[in-house]
């Protein structure tokens, strides 16, 4: 009788240790950071049409830490359950001036709204973004891109 007593102590142990393994790792992949695979057309050439291993960050933009210049995962406004990889161009009150390539080489002027912000891929004639369905609400941003951990030879910060 000792002997199970033993074992399923043990077996305890081992499902207690199991257990706060995994709530450490839900904690860290959900609040913290993540690696992401990235791929399609509209950050060339900073990502790679194939596809890109990023480390993504997601304490930032709950403290209002991305600004113009970073690369974000944003919730789609067209279909919210596709998270889309862009860059920030603009944040609330920034003018930002804009062309869509298709429609010729007219300007575009907007004034980013309170609360929102302006993304655009970097690669303009293959992107949705901003330009197509404007300013996006600041509660859409999911995480911020910040390092490069795949393919190899691109190892390293992304800004």
């Amino acid at each position: 009788m000792r002997r199970w007593g033993l074992l399923a102590k043990e077996a305890l142990t081992q499902t207690l240790t199991f257990a706060r393994f995994f709530c450490l790792f839900h904690v860290t992949n959900h609040y913290l950071w993540s690696p992401t695979l990235v791929f399609g057309p509209s950050m060339l050439p900073t990502l790679n049409l194939t596809g890109d291993v990023i480390l993504a960050e997601y304490v930032s933009h709950r403290v209002g830490r991305v600004g113009p210049g970073d690369i974000v995962f944003v919730r789609s406004p067209v279909d919210p359950n596709k998270i889309v990889t862009k860059r920030i161009v603009g944040v609330e009150g920034d003018r930002v001036t804009y062309f869509k390539p298709r429609n010729g080489d007219t300007c575009h002027t907007v004034v980013v709204p309170k609360g929102h912000v302006w993304i655009q891929g970097d690669n303009l004639y293959a992107s949705r973004d901003s330009r197509q369905f404007g300013p996006v609400p600041y509660g859409l941003i999911e995480g911020k891109a910040f390092f490069r951990v795949w393919p190899p030879n691109s190892f390293g910060s992304l800004g």
